[in-house]
């Protein structure tokens, strides 16, 4: 018998089904029965907030079919628990994949297959989905497209994988000791991260004692992927660190939402950091001394006690909002001499 978690993970599959074939029909009939009527549903920037299941197809999902006709959902995460407040929470990470051939907010179109990397955080009460938290990389549509009009990236840029051990989709019935064990893990490892720089060096973060030599931390785009230890360290850390020391030394102005599913855990907040852009500046913006918040929704794997994968997304484009930049209006200006409208392709409708 499935527990509440259980059910509330299988009342996503005609969702993600339905995401899937792309059936606009069976996709809002199906939003309509899962989603509650007054939920709020939190995408990322330039999107915004919506409320109810009409709203998010209309504002969101109908933009993305417009641009790629042929789209589908693929997901490779897919895990369900309670947070430390007694919610009930779904993740799902994956892709949305399909054939660029109209403008996306404005990214020209490609005519070729195209990846967007999405984590999607559903709270429910009752069966139904209360409250959605999502983030699309869009910053990885644009790189694809030749028309991010930002700093290059640190990290490498690529599609990024599913889960190495092949288990995201289907794993054992969810076990509650292990779960809380995985998310107490992370709880201890984020705690550690925090002491430094405040109190000492890289040594006070034990990075050793949670994190597998061979670690994964798949950045989101514009930041990239790290591959070990010293690759987290030099790709994203250590920019961060010099840019934002002050981050975490405002918890008490942040709501954290842990939950774990066996050797997975996972966090979402709607924000979940508040730092100042001081030092070295970030991602080629100079330092202005501007306190940001920021949206991060992450999911952890853990092997034999330790992180071995990480999956990490960030609404960067929210981030440069609140330093005083438009990347949408920097990538009309990148490329204006560009052809931005529909790309016909002949031998075949999609």
């Amino acid at each position: 018998m499935k527990d509440i978690h259980g059910k509330n993970q299988a009342s996503l599959d005609p969702l993600r089904s339905a995401q899937y074939d792309w059936d606009e029909n069976i996709l809002r009939r199906t939003l309509d029965d899962l989603v509650a009527s007054d939920a709020v549903l939190h995408l990322s920037h330039p999107f915004g907030d919506m409320i109810g299941p009409e709203e998010f197809y209309q504002q969101a999902l109908a933009v993305l079919k417009m641009a790629w006709p042929d789209v589908e959902r693929r997901d490779w995460i897919v895990m369900a628990g309670e947070d430390e407040h007694g919610a009930s929470w779904v993740g799902c990470g994956g892709h949305y994949v399909g054939t660029f051939i109209a403008p996306l907010l404005d990214i020209p179109p490609t005519g070729h297959l195209v990846h967007m990397r999405y984590h999607d955080f559903y709270r429910f009460e009752d069966g139904k989905v209360v409250e959605y938290q999502a983030l699309w990389d869009l910053p990885e549509v644009m790189i694809q497209a030749g028309a991010w009009p930002m700093a290059p990236s640190l990290g490498q840029e690529f599609c990024i994988p599913g889960p190495a051990s092949g288990d995201g989709l289907i794993r054992p019935a969810r076990d509650a000791v292990q779960s809380r064990a995985s998310q107490q893990l992370i709880v201890d490892m984020l705690n550690h991260m925090k002491r430094h720089p405040s109190q000492g060096g890289p040594e006070v973060m034990e990075m050793p004692r949670f994190w597998h030599h061979a670690m994964n931390w798949y950045g989101p785009a514009g930041i990239g992927t790290g591959r070990g230890i010293e690759g987290f360290r030099n790709w994203h850390q250590i920019p961060f660190l010099k840019a934002m020391p002050d981050r975490g030394s405002k918890v008490d102005r942040i709501t954290y939402h842990f939950f774990g599913d066996n050797n997975y855990c996972a966090v979402t907040g709607w924000p979940n950091m508040i730092q100042t852009v001081t030092h070295d500046g970030w991602m080629g913006v100079a330092p202005s001394g501007t306190e940001i918040t920021m949206r991060s929704l992450d999911f952890w794997r853990i092997e034999a006690g330790k992180i071995r994968e990480n999956w990490v997304l960030v609404d960067i484009l929210d981030a440069y909002r609140q330093l005083g930049i438009d990347v949408f209006a920097r990538l009309r200006e990148f490329n204006k001499a560009r052809n931005l409208g529909p790309i016909p392709l002949k031998g075949g409708q999609l």
